[in-house]
């Protein structure tokens, strides 16, 4: 009783103290200086209308290579570590996994189709509208991750995953060093035509490199969500 009570005020002070941060938030009615100086740099410049893929792969494109490659790093220590104890532990046929419902398994016939759609289409107009290679590479993940609740004994091909992630992000530092033979500096997005401003085409290399770092990136959480299994 004590300790639902406690739980009880705990909560209570807590929402006061959310709703007192909420009831005295204000939003900035203008944009400060630097977001002010990238939201009309990014267009001039890099030709991309979304002016955060455009920083992501353009000015910070060094920053994004390293967290990518942190998020290789964890595929490849996870793929360890649970390798490792999957092997010394002996499976009996009660373990198992249960074959998935009828319910899920049309489901993931239906859904993992328009799912890999909706990645493609979110990599692909990363540098038009919300979107980019971080959002796609994750929903791709989430279309593998229905497949594998729906048949819980498929199998991915990890050797094609982990080979197709190594050449997108050899491709990805190609892309960088061609910017700095061709352009102004490593990932310049310059290194391609940037094309009429609001195309499907245009904003120089900023689709390419989002296409590879969606392909990176789906490839690595993929992989991650393939060692978690039972």
């Amino acid at each position: 009783m004590i300790r639902r009570a406690s739980i009880t005020v705990a909560v209570i002070l807590f929402g006061l103290v959310f709703a007192s941060l909420a009831a005295n938030h204000v939003g900035h009615q203008s944009l400060p200086p630097l977001a002010k100086r990238y939201v009309e740099l990014v267009p001039q410049d890099l030709g991309a209308p979304n002016v955060i893929t455009g920083i992501l792969l353009t000015y910070r494109a060094f920053d994004t290579l390293g967290e990518v490659a942190v998020l290789f790093m964890v595929a490849a220590g996870v793929g360890l570590v649970l390798k490792t104890r999957k092997r010394r532990s002996k499976k009996s046929p009660e373990t198992q996994p249960r074959q998935a419902s009828e319910i899920v398994q049309t489901g993931a016939q239906i859904l993992v189709p328009l799912i890999a759609i909706f990645a493609a289409y979110i990599i692909m107009n990363g540098h038009l509208s919300a979107g980019g290679g971080f959002q796609g590479g994750a929903v791709i993940a989430s279309s593998v991750l229905l497949l594998l609740l729906a048949d819980p004994q498929q199998r991915l091909d990890l050797d094609f995953l982990s080979s197709t992630e190594s050449i997108a992000g050899v491709l990805f530092v190609l892309v960088g060093v061609a910017g700095l033979i061709l352009a102004d500096g490593f990932l310049d997005n310059r290194v391609l035509p940037l094309g009429e401003f609001g195309a499907f085409f245009s904003a120089g290399a900023i689709p390419l490199l989002s296409v590879l770092l969606g392909v990176k990136v789906g490839c690595e959480l993929s992989v991650i969500i393939d060692r978690f299994r039972a």
